[in-house]
């Protein structure tokens, strides 16, 4: 099933990376914002069947993007998973107790990224 993702992420690199791996090996849609405002902008005109966010970024960080995505009642429905480099329990916690659906660790595997997100839909 092919899916439209939001990707929220400020490194261009990874950027590409998971649009190359969403693309190709699962078929998805991803449209990509560079922080958090823009996400929490495209997230409401879009609306993306998943929302892959990063953590750390500028301006506003992951979790107060998900945060702001579940008080707006256009986008609180919308999946998320968190996607980053902070791999400590307390973090993962954290975004779960956010909302999100699941919690990537970079550096990930972009040949799996694409079935991970859909088996996290899934469950």
């Amino acid at each position: 099933m092919a899916l439209r993702i939001l990707l929220v992420e400020d490194d261009p690199d990874i950027q590409r990376m998971v649009q190359l791996s969403l693309q190709f090996q699962g078929g998805h849609e991803v449209s990509v914002a560079s922080g958090g405002k823009e996400g929490l902008e495209k997230a409401e005109q879009e609306k993306p069947d998943l929302i892959l966010l990063d953590v750390m970024m500028p301006e506003m960080d992951g979790y107060e993007t998900c945060r702001r995505l579940k008080a707006n009642p256009a986008t609180a429905a919308i999946p998320v998973v968190f996607l980053s480099a902070r791999a400590q329990q307390s973090e993962i916690q954290k975004g779960r107790e956010l909302g999100a659906i699941g919690y990537l660790v970079k550096p990930f595997d972009p040949l799996t990224l694409s079935s991970q997100l859909e088996a996290m839909l899934r469950s």
